[in-house]
């Protein structure tokens, strides 16, 4: 099956089968290329599209997460509905733009999704890094702290924990952080979400990591013990004295784990 937005489809004439052909041979700027699959940047009419490309994974890579205890990713269509879930859940995410499969699921499952390009963007990262020696103003500070940590609670909350939980994967419109500057304008996207999972519930053990992997890729931006309460009051929307009373061990299990990824850095 494949479903292509109007704007898209009309670059892509023919049959369904040699549609799909020319979505998998799409050639451009790329960003990731690992195993079978292959993440690049792509423009038509001078609009630019990111499409993630899934050959089939195999019975080996199959296997391999089988026996690691870990459910193996298949292709496109576990993002694709990540994004549609994000949707639901008022989270900012990337726009859909296309999206298909065909073969024999699961090890020959050949699959693609197409994404539109989040312009005029910075990874939160690469707005934080500087942070320690050239300190953002409080107010705006505060305002990424509260919406970062929105977020988390609106996914965790709903069932949904994303598995690769860095503010590298938070992109920030630039515009919104422009002067003059009011939280209510703040926007902040969540990308990457191919390996993300949902449940009616979160385990505690993917809250403990998702939460580990932010505090873990904050660490060295300047944030105050302050800013870390300030979002763990935003995070279980309590007050302090109660979450951390209750839930002590919860958040030095968090802790635990933010310090090993710091010290063990792939």
């Amino acid at each position: 099956m494949i479903d292509l937005r109007p704007d898209l489809r009309r670059h892509f004439p023919g049959s369904e089968a040699e549609v799909f052909d020319r979505v998998m041979s799409l050639e451009g700027e790329v960003f990731r290329s690992v195993a079978r699959r292959r993440t690049l940047r792509f423009t038509l009419d001078g609009k630019g599209y990111f499409v993630k490309i899934h050959q089939g994974v195999g019975w080996n890579e199959i296997v391999k997460n089988l026996l690691q205890l870990r459910l193996p990713v298949l292709g496109a269509a576990n993002e694709w509905r990540a994004i549609r879930r994000l949707e639901e859940l008022g989270v900012a995410t990337m726009a859909i733009a296309g999206f298909g499969e065909r073969g024999v699921p699961p090890a020959r499952l050949q699959s693609f999704l197409i994404t539109d390009e989040l312009t005029n963007t910075v990874s939160l990262e690469d707005f934080c890094r500087d942070w320690p020696v050239e300190p953002p103003p409080v107010r705006l500070k505060r305002a990424l702290i509260e919406k970062v940590a929105n977020v988390a609670e609106r996914l965790h909350n709903s069932g949904v924990n994303h598995r690769d939980f860095y503010i590298c994967h938070f992109l920030l419109d630039r515009d919104s952080v422009a002067a003059p500057f009011t939280p209510e304008r703040l926007t902040l996207s969540l990308i990457d979400l191919h390996r993300v999972q949902m449940r009616s519930r979160t385990p505690r053990r993917w809250l403990v990591k998702d939460l580990a992997a932010l505090h873990f890729s904050s660490m060295d931006i300047g944030l105050t013990r302050r800013d870390l309460l300030r979002f763990l009051r935003v995070y279980r929307n309590r007050p302090l004295r109660e979450t951390l009373g209750r839930e002590r061990r919860f958040w030095k299990a968090v802790e635990k784990k933010a310090r090993w990824l710091y010290q063990h850095p792939c």
